[in-house]
């Protein structure tokens, strides 16, 4: 069977009835705050100086690099768990390789776009995924539609949790990474810089999980166990980040599995070459202490968080369609998707 372009994201399926509604998201840089959780605070004593920065209005990779700049050090020994919205006020963690002579007193860095609230010292460098997740808040204006139908959809996230499908942020513009990543397996092109190769990877890894999630939702599974399916350690099913190796489930989980892989063989194949072994993802992502509050009759306010590697995206979809202002000029990097691959093997950690 030979495998499709991968030109345009398919529509996979919401786990639940649609709303019927809309709304407008990030009008305002206010109405996305993200607050990141690290694994741990700094410890107060080692080679790495920690530091805690609410940016507004700028992408995570710039903020490094005017870190650096400021520092003295280069980009390479700049740290952060994860990338975060450009179009959003967030909090996170960067840290900086600074073993030797007096610590800079960063928080009087003066920058309209960012500020450091604070710093200390750590014995370790922060990587991609060194977080416990993120806290939203985000504000929905311009809501239109059914208010008892989004309530009812908010109710059943809060008690079912939602798809947790890879966010639409992590295949590029018009799914173009997956094309991309395609040809690259397929050895119509090559790709020798190794970010960019991981990226690629990272998005057919991730389409494919998210083609083996839509099928069970198409097929009536949502919410349900599979026969031979493999649990996480919270006992929800998961699903295949595929690689090398054999296929974890067995009877009815792993039919469903491979009539995936069949139907995509040139990119299961392919990363089966390319150096990622077998892993799996929890099939359903949970918001934890979800809440919403409705401050006037055309405005929906969201607080949740989300582990690492779960995408507020997701939770957005099972509510209402959202739009965003149109902006010109670079692509805002999403807040769901904390931590943008570093290397080809990492699956996630948004």
């Amino acid at each position: 069977m030979t495998d499709p372009h991968y030109t345009t994201l398919p529509p996979w399926p919401n786990a639940y009835p649609a709303s019927g509604a809309s709304a407008t998201l990030k009008r305002l840089n206010e109405d996305f705050s993200v607050t990141e959780l690290p694994l741990q605070p700094p410890s107060g004593t080692g080679e790495h100086l920690w530091l805690e920065v609410e940016k507004n209005g700028a992408n995570t990779a710039f903020v490094a690099q005017q870190l650096a700049e400021a520092a003295g050090v280069q980009e390479r020994d700049v740290g952060y768990a994860g990338l975060k919205d450009r179009y959003a006020i967030t909090r996170q963690w960067f840290s900086l390789y600074l073993p030797k002579g007096e610590t800079p007193d960063l928080t009087r860095l003066q920058h309209p776009e960012f500020k450091v609230l604070g710093q200390s010292r750590h014995v370790k460098k922060l990587r991609p995924g060194d977080l416990q997740g993120n806290r939203f808040r985000i504000v929905l204006r311009d809501v239109a539609g059914d208010r008892e139908a989004i309530e009812a959809n908010l109710k059943a996230v809060a008690s079912q949790g939602v798809p947790n499908y890879f966010g639409a942020q992590r295949f590029g513009h018009d799914g173009g990474n997956v094309e991309q990543g395609r040809a690259m397996l397929a050895r119509e092109i090559r790709v020798r810089h190794p970010k960019k190769k991981g990226i690629y990877l990272s998005a057919v890894r991730s389409f494919v999980f998210n083609e083996v999630l839509a099928l069970r939702i198409q097929q009536g599974l949502w919410g349900q166990t599979l026969p031979g399916d493999v649990m996480d350690e919270a006992g929800r099913p998961t699903g295949p980040l595929w690689g090398r190796g054999r296929v974890a489930t067995t009877d009815q989980a792993q039919a469903l599995e491979n009539g995936v892989a069949e139907r995509h063989a040139t990119l299961c194949n392919g990363m089966e070459h390319a150096g990622l072994d077998q892993e799996r993802r929890a099939l359903v992502a949970s918001p934890v202490d979800l809440a919403w509050e409705w401050p006037q009759a055309d405005q929906l306010v969201l607080a949740f968080s989300l582990p690492a590697g779960n995408y507020a995206t997701s939770v957005l979809n099972e509510i209402l369609r959202t739009t965003e202002p149109e902006r010109h000029g670079e692509e805002a990097s999403s807040a769901s998707d904390p931590s943008m691959p570093s290397s080809p093997a990492m699956s996630s950690v948004d």
